[in-house]
């Protein structure tokens, strides 16, 4: 009887232990998207939020991002993709570190993910408070990011998503150094998901920065599947652009697997969702 109660209480353990393992090394497959939403003006007419705000909506419904980065977005834009239900978001208002000015936020589907840390940064020689840096004339601007627990799978992962400055050169050069001493400080030797509108063409500087420090991989450039959609990702409205101008971009750290990478060329009676297109990977780590 004992020796039945211990082979028992083995096999119990064995198959606990299985089950563990498996539940380790299931894979988080995943919907990573940027999107800049384009600031809500009044001078923008047609093209205002009150007008492109649905179509905002069933784009990210019918793709089905899981998480995604925005930039330009003011909290009433952000309130306006909350609609959807199934989504939430971390980041702040890079005029005041709270809701005031445009975010960079991660907007998340809060039923799959869980955020374990966040913060932000603002791209300037005193990075913890907001600000102008170096030799930006417009704008502060900032960098959200997140350490996330992704329910499904177990996977943990850090999400980071910025907007580079589009007149300064030097901040731009600095914003590069910056993010990736960031990264490395916070998310150490975990998965990395940065998104952004980086304001610079893969050739330029702040690009050529990134690729050089190796942490990060450009997903245009490791897609699995050839790219779909345009190079360019900006086209201000209009549907005669050269649409050749990358510079929305999605990085990954090693270990992630870029499935596919698309540039979503998408608008509705010659109307645009936002005055850049989304991009959004399928990966999987």
């Amino acid at each position: 009887m004992k020796r039945i109660f211990l082979f028992l209480i083995t096999m119990v353990m064995t198959a606990t232990t299985v089950f563990v393992q498996a539940k380790k090394s299931k894979e988080c497959r995943i919907n990573v998207a940027t999107f800049n939403l384009r600031l809500d003006t009044p001078v923008d007419s047609l093209n205002s939020w009150s007008h492109r705000k649905e179509r905002v909506k069933s784009l990210i419904r019918f793709h089905n991002f899981d998480i995604f980065g925005t930039q330009e977005g003011f909290k009433h834009q952000l309130d306006g993709i909350l609609e959807l239900g199934n989504y939430a978001y971390t980041g702040a208002g890079r005029d005041d570190g709270e809701e005031a000015g445009e975010h960079s936020a991660i907007i998340y589907k809060k039923d799959r993910f869980e955020v374990l840390q966040s913060g932000n940064f603002w791209y300037s020689e005193t990075p913890d408070v907001p600000g102008k840096g170096w030799d930006a004339r417009c704008c502060n601007r900032i960098c959200s990011w997140a350490k996330f627990k992704d329910k499904e799978s177990g996977k943990k992962f850090f999400f980071f998503n910025s907007h580079y400055d589009h007149e300064g050169v030097v901040a731009r050069r600095n914003s590069s150094i910056l993010l990736m001493e960031t990264i490395k400080k916070l998310a150490a030797k975990e998965p990395v998901f940065c998104t952004g509108d980086f304001n610079a063409t893969p050739e330029q500087e702040p690009i050529q920065l990134i690729y050089d420090d190796g942490k990060l991989r450009d997903s245009y450039l490791i897609s699995k599947q050839p790219p779909y959609g345009t190079t360019g990702t900006f086209h201000a409205y209009n549907l005669h652009s050269p649409m050749s101008a990358r510079i929305d971009y999605i990085w990954v750290s090693d270990g992630i697997t870029v499935e596919k990478y698309g540039t979503l060329n998408e608008q509705q009676y010659g109307r645009f969702p936002s005055d850049h297109f989304p991009v959004m990977i399928e990966a999987r780590f």
